[in-house]
């Protein structure tokens, strides 16, 4: 390959170049949407665990002839350092009904310290149905060092959740965040 070959081969990569990055710019700058949407139809991350109004109250009424069984589960990020556990691990619910458990988090050391938890719901077309009035996932939670504290969530499963699924897992892991944020 003789200098001038070389030199139009550069003249012509360097566009292709140029056009790759601007693309690759774009694809970064497109994956957070991008993450919401795919969150928002798949219910993973529980994106899409709906919030239900308190004022809402009973609209679809209590569905007392089925039991769910809801299971309660949670995890910690790596290297966390913190004790986080549900009070209980399931209960049978009525469908309408409000229910409200427990998570316990404890700061395991003597530093201030600010966690936040993220909800996830499987099966991920219960999600839709699973209807949180109140929860401490919507907060970030500031602790002292060594705290243990008791954290709430009000729940119910709407009626309209398809009769074939008879379990639905509401898990939180739980993460340590930067208390600037």
């Amino acid at each position: 390959m003789t200098h001038s070959d070389k030199t139009r081969a550069n003249r012509r990569l360097v566009p292709k170049l140029f056009l790759f990055s601007i693309a690759m710019f774009g694809f970064g700058y497109l994956l957070v949407p991008l993450y919401d949407v795919i969150c928002d139809i798949t219910g993973f991350n529980g994106r899409t665990t709906s919030l239900a109004v308190a004022t809402e109250g009973n609209a679809n009424g209590v569905d007392t002839s089925r039991t769910v069984t809801v299971e309660f589960v949670s995890s910690l990020n790596s290297g966390a350092p913190w004790e986080f556990r549900p009070t209980v691990t399931r209960m049978q619910v009525h469908p309408g009904e409000f229910y409200e458990i427990s998570y316990v988090a404890t700061n395991l050391t003597d530093q201030d310290m600010v966690g936040q938890a993220v909800p996830s719901v499987a099966p991920s077309l219960a999600a839709v149905h699973f209807q949180k009035i109140e929860c401490f996932c919507f907060d970030r939670q500031d602790f002292a060092p060594g705290e243990s504290k008791d954290m709430p969530v009000m729940f119910r499963v709407d009626p309209r959740l398809a009769d074939h699924v008879s379990v639905v897992t509401l898990s939180y892991t739980f993460f340590k965040l930067d208390p600037s944020s």
